[in-house]
């Protein structure tokens, strides 16, 4: 019963079901508003229901394979940084954790390969492939570099949305087609949300991990260039996200969605805002973890907001 219980803290379950929530709702909150209205002789949503879930199927292994090889090879930090949430080499062994990987893997980019074999689609189990292959990278090299894992983790944090758009890509698409036009605005929007508040999360993760990370050589932002820049870095990218977020808040407005313009201010940018100005005192790594969790919730009513759709 530990080693079951230690396998679903391996794989980061509510995190997964962060990644079933997300394409749920863009499924069917999203493309049904996008599909309204379609020009005469368009097909609507390609993704049937069956496919759908194989893809959520194929995501959540393809994660939770990343999250097994991350803390493989993070033992020896994670020893440092977080010990009493150690699980390879404690619950489950180097061995086993290899294997967990690979036979995960394995199944995430066969159900892709069959996905893209259904929709006729090659890019869901090319960018699938890519996307395990990232991640096997990143766990061993990237990680330890400045901004480049950073960057990595966050490019296949907004794939999880943008895997439904490329599901529903057509090959012969017109520049006037308006259906399409309009999925990609919502896919890019969600996706870039999804990127940047990834991004600030990271850095703000190593942050916190900064004892574990210097003791064992990371070469991560703050040990590279200091706490201060990273924290500068970090506040850009708030500014820029509550920005852009205020932007289209009043876009909200103008079209009269009153609703949305108000969740969107109350639960997404005051938030941001809380964040930033705790940012400026935050000094300890219990400090920089309540942010961390700060940002994740964020993460997730901007995730939510599709409701509304």
């Amino acid at each position: 019963m530990k080693t079951l219980g230690a396998f679903f803290r391996l794989i980061r379950w509510p995190n997964l079901l962060f990644i079933v929530l997300t394409q749920m709702l863009f499924r069917y909150f999203i493309l049904p508003f996008v599909y309204q209205d379609p020009h005469p002789g368009y097909e609507g949503i390609k993704l049937n229901e069956r496919l759908f879930y194989l893809l959520i199927l194929a995501s959540v292994c393809i994660a939770a394979a990343g999250y097994i090889i991350n803390d493989y090879f993070d033992q020896n930090i994670d020893q440092v940084n977080k010990s009493s949430k150690v699980i390879v080499g404690k619950f489950i062994n180097k061995r086993s954790a290899i294997l967990l990987h690979a036979f995960l893997s394995f199944i995430g980019l066969l159900l892709s390969i069959y996905i893209g074999y259904k929709l006729r689609n090659i890019f869901i189990p090319l960018f699938n492939f890519l996307a395990i292959n990232i991640l096997l990278v990143y766990s061993s090299t990237f990680k330890k570099k400045i901004l480049i894992g950073n960057i990595l983790i966050s490019l296949l944090t907004a794939w999880v949305i943008l895997v439904l758009t490329m599901a529903e890509y057509r090959f012969r698409i017109s520049p006037e087609d308006v259906v399409w036009q309009r999925l990609l605005k919502m896919s890019f929007m969600y996706a870039g949300f999804a990127f940047i508040i990834s991004l600030i999360r990271e850095v703000i993760k190593d942050m916190e991990d900064i004892d574990g990370d210097l003791r064992y050589g990371c070469r991560t932002m703050p040990i590279a260039w200091g706490l201060p820049v990273a924290k500068v870095f970090t506040a850009v990218w708030i500014v820029v996200l509550v920005g852009v977020l205020f932007a289209i808040v009043i876009y909200m407005i103008q079209l009269g969605w009153l609703f949305s313009a108000l969740y969107s201010f109350i639960a997404i940018i005051i938030p941001l805002l809380w964040v930033l100005q705790k940012l400026y005192k935050a000094r300890t790594s219990s400090g920089f973890h309540q942010l961390s969790s700060a940002v994740k919730l964020i993460m997730l009513a901007g995730i939510l907001s599709m409701l509304f759709f």
